[in-house]
């Protein structure tokens, strides 16, 4: 158990007590979140995907809540940092329960965060430095059959249910499969062989052998999805309604939010960001038609980074100079939250780049990925503020500083007691404070990242819009009047904005895999802003933005429902 918040050693728990001993339990079930942590012993092992896995899970949390329940009733736990965490704590653990218990799990499919996505996922950042690690990594490896077999009993389960995941993300998925498997299936080289072929001699038949047992479990899942669990689901709906939307949402964006007002929101985004973008298309492309088409004019004539290497090259020198420029004036930064490493992401994920946080002892640095989609030449205003939101001063500086202060929150506000829409909102804030600082004033760089923040309307606007099949407002310049479907919501996404066709889809299939999720960056940011401008009032011409950044970025975790009351309380 994690060392005790509670100074008086033989007094009753603390919430934090609670919260931090929470996570050595859930450390002990689920491997992958102590690898994501840095605990060595987790290193060898997976966890267990069957259904009663997930029980196990649920019944920690049952268990959590009601040691939560007693410790909130005894002295200290009215102070201000036990108030946060036991709110935290609750708060994640009940929306975590109730997802589970309308069984998500059992139909839980798509193109990212699934289990098998999170197992493979989690051998690119187990440690592989040393024969012992490696050792390790074979032990891993042996697991995978079981893990995959687990996760196939869950879907078996939930197809006797009648729990159908989408058609969409379903074929999504076992083209994935297709592609981790490799071209030679059972038995060619997949992508845990290609992983396993880096190690070293002395354990070269024993990789292998594991590697091949893994890429075999791939297979075996992916003949199962195509041939019993695609033509059980077809005809099913790829959206989810507003009951299990508000579900999902909930353990997002730790909110109950108003998804009307939230959907009016991204209208009023989608018509503000349009004009700005209209204005700095002109400087770009005088007298193109639309934003898009002086990006499509940058996608060939604007600047460019050539070759893969050097773009990875290029990206870790840009968030090199993001951290030179703002340490010690908008931020104060440790010597060990400084560094983040640049990598070139593994095929067959999602399109879009994305971070990965620190161990707890920085061993393992933060990382942004890039997914090359098999290009070698990138444009400039595509990269800045993806990775001004991705590294610097985006999620690298927000889960690098919680890792950072960890012993001052606690182990849980630091680490898996994340609120996506939390810290996505953090991130678009962060390429928001960005351009207002300046680092966007070249019109190349500010036109992509008028862009990307239209991304994230537009995310509001469909993610929303086709779940709840809503009416797409009178005002707008696409299909007014008539209702969202999936289809709809692609063709409207892929007309207002710059990403290629494959992205595009990936992104809808995306929004249907992960319902309420992409809503969370838009809406966060919003939260972000408005308690900064509520902090900046009411301390007038003494508010010290570089102060109430490192108190932000130090209070750890919170749901959207407390964000807003803490940040404007700095």
């Amino acid at each position: 158990m994690s060392a005790t918040k509670n100074p008086q050693a033989n007094t009753a728990p603390l919430p934090r007590d609670v919260a931090d001993a929470y996570v050595d339990e859930l450390i002990a079930l689920d491997p992958i979140t102590g690898t994501f942590l840095g605990v060595k012993e987790s290193h060898r092992r997976l966890p267990d995907t069957s259904p009663e896995g997930q029980e196990a899970l649920a019944r920690l949390a049952r268990t959590t809540l009601a040691r939560l329940d007693e410790a909130e009733r005894g002295p200290g736990a009215e102070s201000e940092i036990e108030r946060r965490c036991g709110r935290l704590l609750r708060e994640r653990l009940t929306a975590q329960l109730a997802v589970h218990e309308a069984d998500e799990g059992l139909r839980a499919v798509g193109n990212l965060h699934t289990v098998p996505h999170q197992v493979r996922e989690i051998f690119t950042v187990t440690p592989t430095d040393t024969e012992e690690d490696w050792a390790a990594v074979t032990d891993r490896l042996r697991a995978v059959p079981a893990a995959y077999e687990g996760y196939r009993a869950s879907l078996e389960l939930g197809l006797e249910r009648k729990l159908f995941a989408g058609p969409r993300p379903t074929g999504t998925f076992i083209g994935q499969l297709t592609q981790w498997a490799g071209p030679g299936g059972a038995d060619g080289r997949g992508w845990f062989e290609d992983f396993a072929a880096t190690g070293p001699d002395a354990l070269r038949a024993e990789l292998d052998a594991a590697a091949r047992g893994a890429t075999a479990a791939v297979v075996a899942l992916r003949d199962w999805m195509r041939d019993v669990y695609a033509p059980a689901v077809e005809g099913s709906s790829d959206i989810v309604g507003r009951e299990r939307y508000a579900r999902l949402s909930r353990e997002c964006n730790g909110a109950d939010l108003d998804f009307d007002e939230a959907y009016a929101y991204g209208w009023a985004e989608f018509h503000r960001l349009l004009g700005e973008m209209r204005s700095e298309a002109e400087k770009i492309l005088p007298g193109a038609a639309t934003p898009w088409v002086a990006l499509a004019h940058l996608d060939e004539h604007g600047t460019h980074i050539e070759g893969v290497e050097e773009t990875r090259v290029w990206l870790q020198e840009l968030m090199d100079e993001a951290i030179r420029e703002l340490d010690g004036t908008h931020f104060e930064l440790a010597e060990r939250v400084r560094t983040v490493e640049s990598r070139i992401a593994p095929p067959g994920g999602a399109a879009a780049p994305y971070y990965t946080g620190p161990s707890e002892d920085f061993s393992r640095p933060g990382r942004t990925w890039l997914p090359t989609m098999g290009e070698t030449r990138f444009p400039v205003y595509d990269l800045v503020s993806t990775w001004y939101h991705e590294g610097v001063p985006g999620h690298h500086l927000q889960l690098a500083q919680w890792a950072h202060v960890a012993a001052d929150l606690s182990r849980y506000q630091a680490t898996v007691g994340i609120v996506s829409a939390n810290a996505e909102g953090w991130a678009l804030y962060a390429e928001r404070l960005m351009d207002e600082l300046g680092f966007l004033g070249d019109p190349e760089r500010r036109l992509g990242y008028l862009d990307a923040q239209m991304t994230r309307a537009l995310r509001v606007i469909v993610d929303i819009g086709m779940h709840l099949e809503l009416d797409i407002p009178a005002d707008s310049p696409f299909h007014p009047g008539e209702r969202w479907t999936p289809d709809l919501a692609q063709e409207f996404y892929d007309a207002h904005c710059s990403r290629p066709t494959e992205y595009v889809e990936s992104e809808m299939t995306r929004y249907l895999t992960i319902p309420g999720q992409a809503i969370g960056y838009k809406l966060g940011e919003r939260a972000w802003l408005l308690g900064r401008e509520n902090a900046r009032r009411r301390h007038g011409d003494a508010f010290d933005a570089k102060a109430w950044h490192m108190a932000a970025l130090s209070q750890g975790s919170l749901g959207l429902d407390d964000l807003v009351d803490e940040l404007s309380a700095l």
